[in-house]
This record gives structure tokens, sequence and C-alpha cells, in this order.
């Protein structure tokens, strides 16, 4: 049975369409009713999980839906910005790339028993990633500075997540002759 928080999850996968339809429909004003989507997919983000815990209803959709959403959002908006001349192709290919690795590795942990909560650099890069695609969709002076940052936190958060996780997920093979 679902609860609140995810139909909180499910609400920013539902409004990402809505959000990249306002980014390319010939309209006036198109970029406030993108950005004013985005903003709400975005809250949603941090709502349902604080939803799941205040109300102790962590859930296997949650657990497993609520990443996903994330990386549709941020994805599907990167994508229609660079489709839209707006960001360069090797920002969404880094942001990307490092969404998909890590996809993977967390999967790894998990088939492995390991539990990935997200840290505070993940968080932070998910923080900075939410501002520039805002500030650019806005085309807010310093929107370029700011996305140059979130890609910074990225590869930092993802290159912190390999450090973190390299001995769980890439045991060392020992050699039974020793």
């Amino acid at each position: 049975m679902m609860k609140l928080a995810d139909y909180l999850t499910l609400l920013r996968i539902v409004l990402t369409p809505v959000c990249i339809y306002f980014l390319f429909v010939p309209m006036e004003h198109k970029e406030i009713y993108a950005a004013a989507v985005f903003i709400v997919a975005a809250l949603t983000d941090g709502l349902d999980g604080y939803v799941a815990r205040i109300r102790k209803e962590t859930t296997a959709f949650g657990k497993s839906f609520d990443p996903i959403a994330d990386k549709i959002l941020i994805g599907s908006a990167l994508y229609s910005l660079f489709m839209l001349g707006k960001v360069s192709w090797w920002v969404v290919a880094v942001i990307l790339a490092r969404e998909v690795l890590i996809t993977i590795l967390r999967s790894k942990a998990k088939k492995k028993g390991l539990s990935v909560a997200a840290g505070i650099w993940g968080k932070l890069k998910t923080f900075t990633q939410i501002v520039a695609i805002i500030m650019t969709i806005l085309s807010v002076a310093g929107a370029q500075t700011v996305l140059y940052i979130a890609v910074f936190f990225t590869v930092f958060s993802g290159v912190d997540y390999l450090i973190k996780w390299r001995g769980a997920l890439f045991p060392k093979k020992t050699n039974a002759h020793d």
C-alpha cells in the first residue's frame, strides 16, 4: 500500500514532463511556469523523505523510486536545457554519467546487503544542481557559474562515494597460497 511519501515521490515523476512541456511550448512566460513546476517537483525530493521519517512510513517503493525520481527530474531538465542551447553537452554528460555509475554501484551494494545512504556531498550536489537548473531556466545572471559548481560537486560526491565504498564494493582478492 502506498503512503503519503510515496505519492510525493510519484508526484516528482509526474511533474517532470509538465516542466519539460513548459520549456518547449511556444507561449509567454513559459520559463516562469517551467521553473515553478520544477521548484515544486524539487521540493518533493526533501519533503518525501521528511514525511516518511516523521510518519515512520518508509516503504520499498520509496527506497527504490526516490533516487530514480530525482534522476528523472534532474536528467530530463538538463537534457531539455541542452536541447534548448542553454547547457553544454559535456555538463549533461558528466552529471548523467555520475548518476548512472552511482546507480549501478548502489544496486551492487544492495545485492551485497549494504545500505547506501546519501551523504552530505550527495545532498550538496543535488542542491546545487537544482539551484543551477532553476537559474538556467530563468536565465539568471551567474547561472553558468552555479552550474559549474554543481558539476564540481557532482564529480566530487561521486569520487567520495567510490572512496568510501570501494572496500565493500570491490573487495581485494586474497591469494590462497600466501
